[in-house]
């Protein structure tokens, strides 16, 4: 597999704390694939060594086969990996519109203002949010805020965009919906790794699955491969209920 995104033994600690340990994986254009793991499973540090937020402890992270361990956040981004956020943060005094401009100048190597804002209204209209594009981002609802948070990343032109916990405080209806949003995401050309702790909603999408546990890599594979796994079942529900099931 020609990989887009390779991880080569990456390690993550904190002082004493071994948070991502000794991860190697490979992400290849075009496929979709969910990042699973319980609370506390190290899902978001693995992304943050991704982006370069917290660099890696040991081991190498590769984007396009070139070396971006040690790379600052903001050239990560502007090489076409780009990330939302499980907490979400929008500048709340500026405009739903403004808040996407920004990425598509900062990060999506828009030439000027105009460029910006032009590529901003796009992807709001994309992901369903262009009737909110002159309202305050404060004022929008959880749901409309989750959304604002797809376009800011399209609006980074991301050849592969990672999503973390997209579906945190939605109701089913919203949820269906941002699945059916992510779909769209992928069909257009972008690569995607959704991670999330709900193994029933990042089933609906992915093709591939990776299961991380105490900071390590216990399984990846194809989903009915990995929802089968002895380690996943114990995981998530505990070595009694595994043994009980007879895995």
């Amino acid at each position: 597999m020609t990989a887009l995104l390779e991880l080569r033994n990456v390690s993550r600690r904190f002082g004493g704390l071994v948070a991502v340990n000794d991860v190697t994986l490979k992400i290849a254009e075009g496929e979709i694939v969910g990042l699973l793991g319980p609370n506390g499973a190290g899902k978001t540090t693995l992304v943050n060594v991704v982006t370069g937020v917290h660099p890696a402890t040991g081991g190498q992270v590769l984007f396009e086969g070139r070396d971006i361990t040690r790379v600052p956040p903001f050239r990560i981004a502007r090489s076409g990996l780009a990330r939302t956020f499980q907490i979400v943060q929008p500048f709340p005094k500026m405009t739903v519109v403004e808040n996407v401009a920004a990425a598509a100048l900062f990060a999506g190597r828009a030439e000027g203002m105009a460029e910006a804002f032009e590529a901003a209204r796009r992807h709001l209209d994309f992901t369903g949010l262009g009737d909110a594009a002159d309202q305050v981002a404060s004022t929008l609802t959880l749901a409309k805020r989750k959304r604002l948070e797809f376009a800011k990343g399209l609006a980074m032109n991301p050849k592969l965009l990672m999503l973390d916990e997209v579906n945190a405080g939605l109701n089913s209806a919203e949820v269906e919906d941002a699945m059916r949003l992510i779909r769209k995401i992928a069909d257009s050309g972008v690569t995607i790794l959704i991670i999330e702790h709900i193994m029933k909603v990042v089933l609906s999408v992915s093709r591939r699955l990776l299961v991380l546990h105490h900071g390590e890599l216990i399984a990846d594979g194809l989903p009915e491969e990995v929802t089968n796994d002895r380690r996943v079942i114990e995981a998530y529900l505990g070595k009694r209920y595994a043994e009980k099931a007879g895995r």
